[in-house]
């Protein structure tokens, strides 16, 4: 079985989202190993310039690269990433889980992550060419692998 961690800044405090999250998580245990790991993000100054803006970046693109597992195939959610159509997300995941053992996807804060971090990522996905808040981004992400186990499986799932 394949080992999927989630590492995303921010806490989810939206009960909705929490619900929805713990329904796709539960629904996923049939097909992997899923571990989503929530790492706090930093206060942003009311008075935000450059340099502050690249100090929270770096803080928190440490905090992520310390809890990414050594042999795992990383892949952040970023606007300059790639898109996919489901079933090209599906086979993506499918074609990994050949090679890989562990997958982690990265989902930054509101400031997004350092280039050097996006930079050592094996891949750089993008659900939308618009922004979203990052907890339903992070939900976006449970119900396209959802979807993508179940397309791989052949089971049905409402397109």
């Amino acid at each position: 079985m394949i080992h999927i961690d989630i590492v995303c800044v921010g806490k989810i405090r939206e009960n909705y989202l929490k619900d929805a999250i713990a329904e796709y998580s539960k629904r996923l245990s049939k097909y992997c190993a899923l571990n989503i790991i929530e790492l706090p993000d930093e206060k942003l100054p009311t008075k935000l310039n450059d340099s502050l803006s690249l100090e929270v970046k770096q803080k928190e693109s440490k905090s992520i690269l310390s809890r990414i597992k050594k042999d795992s195939y990383v892949i952040a959610l970023d606007l300059k990433g790639k898109s996919y159509t489901s079933e090209e997300f599906s086979n993506k995941i499918q074609n990994l889980s050949l090679t890989n053992s562990h997958i982690t996807f990265l989902i930054g804060g509101t400031l997004g992550m350092t280039n050097e971090l996006l930079g050592n990522c094996k891949e750089l996905i993008c659900f939308s060419k618009m922004t979203f808040p990052h907890p339903l981004i992070r939900l976006f992400l449970l119900e396209q692998l959802f979807r993508g186990f179940k397309i791989a499986n052949g089971e049905n799932y409402h397109h």
